[in-house]
């Protein structure tokens, strides 16, 4: 019996927990329910704070119909306000499959009134999982008043907007293109997208879980369309620079024609054309090619060479550096070596004349310019030097960007300092082994005679809201001296008797002052001269002692005449009486 006990006793001690044991059961389950708690806690934050807004955004979304507010597009207007893209009121139309009663008709009456594919349609409404689908875009508002009369549930419309060019094709190339929604691909539709592009509303109204419209109260999210911007381009300059352009264009038939031009004075762009064009209300989106080489801004994308146009950078570093004191520049009443050709590194550098019957000879500065003679920019450049050349081509910004407000802007080519050797700057001095945009060379002629003031050229001057108020000026932007007043001043005079005397005699218009510079550049494929090809060119200007407007034209592979005396100066003549015209310019008198 007492063996008995003793064993209940030593089971009842193993069996029963001693209080320690208990106590860190007890703390374990405490601490669990501690975790838990906080579990709890931190869940209930993430649902209320964290994801609170995706949330209440979904069930919004599952209790609720949306109707969008569609923001209208900010115009594009010219520098005197006309209107040269804005929008036209069009329709997407929406479909919500789950609140739709009978996906059969409803998918054959949008097909009847929107000549949509009705199976397709029918398949999207059956078959997607998608809580909504865009049935059509752009619409009509006359077909949205038909869709009205039968009242399709699940079925609603909404504004959208078509972008519209009210001039067509007229400075397509700058303008640019949207895409179907809206957003801006090309030209300053894409530069200014952020500005131009508004942010949208809505409509919500009270829905059932399936998306069908109950009774109660909607509200309103208004949207905030987009902004104006006010650009430099003088619609009126822009006509005649286009009309221009098309006309060179029919007679030559060359690959391209094109025109800048500008303000010296600010250097804001007021023309920019080139043909061929297309209509950006018809644009060939099917067509990648073709629209990739439409659409491109040669002007400002596109290097050449640029030929006897960039003699005018040559004098002007000559002139500067003779009025500084350099012995090496060459003195206004200089006679240059009447030699036909120039020997350079074993290499030969000729005049494009003859030089018979005394063509030529003894030429001062300012008859090397009227005869556009290569022998006479050849020995400046290789006189002044390498290091004081490539000073003047830096001034110019020739090898940079000029930091217009357009994108996909070219630097050009410049052979590195280091590198250049003298038969490559021989050829630099007259226009050759140098490749520049034709902004650039409009900008440098610019800066050369305008007294010396290089600025940062512009498209856009202004964005502004609707009502007036402006949100942001792009200013005026001075960003180097090239030359003095003096040394500017007197290119300026010997350009005009480039056009008075010289090569440029066809820009020339009676009782106004024209300067210039004509160009006839061959044109280089593979390394070799393109047999027949040539790229023809004049950079003028008026009036010669104020200059108001300049004018770079550029034909690239003009058949029949080449020269730029012949193809290039007319055009830029007729430009120059065009504005002489639309501003009613009054003839000097001395």
């Amino acid at each position: 019996m007492s063996c008995e006990v003793s064993k209940i006793k030593k089971f009842h001690a193993e069996e029963v927990p001693s209080a320690t044991l208990l106590r860190k059961r007890l703390f374990a389950l405490l601490l669990a329910a501690v975790f838990l708690f906080l579990g709890v806690c931190a869940r209930f934050l993430y649902v209320q704070v964290i994801d609170g807004d995706r949330l209440r955004a979904k069930a919004l979304g599952q209790w609720t119909r949306e109707v969008p507010v569609i923001a209208a597009r900010g115009k594009i207007l010219d520098a005197n306000g006309v209107v040269l893209a804005e929008n036209d009121a069009t329709y997407s139309v929406f479909v919500r499959p789950n609140a739709v009663e009978d996906k059969s008709a409803t998918a054959k009456i949008l097909a009847q009134i929107f000549d949509l594919d009705e199976s397709a349609l029918y398949k999207k409404m059956t078959g997607s999982h998608v809580s909504e689908i865009t049935a059509v875009r752009h619409a009509e508002k006359v077909k949205t008043a038909q869709l009205e009369e039968y009242d399709l549930p699940g079925v609603y419309y909404a504004r959208d907007n078509t972008r519209v060019y009210p001039y067509g094709s007229l400075l397509s190339r700058v303008l640019g293109f949207t895409s179907s929604d809206g957003a801006g691909l090309t030209g300053l539709e894409k530069y200014y997208d952020k500005y131009l592009t508004g942010i949208d509303g809505e409509i919500s109204y009270p829905a059932d879980l399936v998306g069908k419209e109950i009774e109660g109260e909607a509200v309103y999210y208004p949207a905030t369309d987009g902004m104006n911007i006010r650009l430099t381009i003088d619609y009126g300059i822009q006509s005649i620079a286009e009309s221009a352009m098309r006309a060179v264009y029919e007679e030559y038939s060359p690959s391209s024609a094109q025109v800048i031009v500008l303000d010296p004075d600010t250097f804001d762009i007021l023309a920019l054309a080139e043909s061929p064009s297309y209509d950006l209300n018809d644009v060939p989106r099917e067509d990648t090619d073709l629209l990739n080489e439409l659409s491109r801004n040669n002007i400002i994308s596109d290097i050449y060479e640029p030929g006897s146009t960039f003699k005018i950078i040559t004098a002007a570093a000559n002139i500067e550096e003779y009025l500084q004191g350099n012995k090496a520049a060459f003195s206004m009443n200089y006679h240059f070596n009447s030699s036909r050709t120039r020997s350079v590194d074993g290499t030969t550098i000729k005049c494009w004349s003859t030089h018979a019957n005394g063509k030529h000879s003894n030429q001062t500065l300012a008859e090397a310019l009227n005869n556009s003679c290569n022998p006479c920019f050849t020995d400046i450049a290789l006189s002044l030097g390498k290091d004081t050349f490539y000073e003047y081509l830096s001034l110019f910004n020739f090898g940079k960007e000029t930091g217009i407000d357009f994108s996909g802007e070219a630097q050009g080519m410049l052979v590195a300092e280091s590198a250049v050797r003298d038969c490559d700057l021989a050829r630099i001095g007259f226009g050759q082994s140098v490749a520049v945009t034709a902004l650039q060379l409009a900008c440098a002629g610019a800066a050369a005679v305008n007294g010396g003031y290089y600025y940062q050229p512009r498209l856009v001057q202004e964005i502004g809201t609707e009502n007036g108020s402006v949100y942001a000026e792009i200013p005026v932007t001075l960003k180097n001296r090239t030359i003095s007043e003096e040394a500017s001043s007197l290119l300026a005079s010997l350009l005009e008797g480039v056009v008075a005397n010289g090569s440029g005699s066809k820009a020339y218009i009676e009782g106004y002052r024209v300067a210039g510079k004509t160009g006839t550049a061959q044109k280089f494929e593979n390394g070799a001269i393109a047999q027949g090809k040539y790229v023809s060119s004049f950079l003028g200007f008026f009036p010669a002692n104020d200059p108001q407007y300049l004018a770079l034209v550029i034909v690239d592979e003009p058949q029949g005449a080449y020269y730029g005396s012949v193809v290039a100066a007319p055009a830029a003549a007729e430009i120059f009486r065009g504005i002489i015209q639309l501003k009613n310019i009054a003839p000097y008198t001395s």
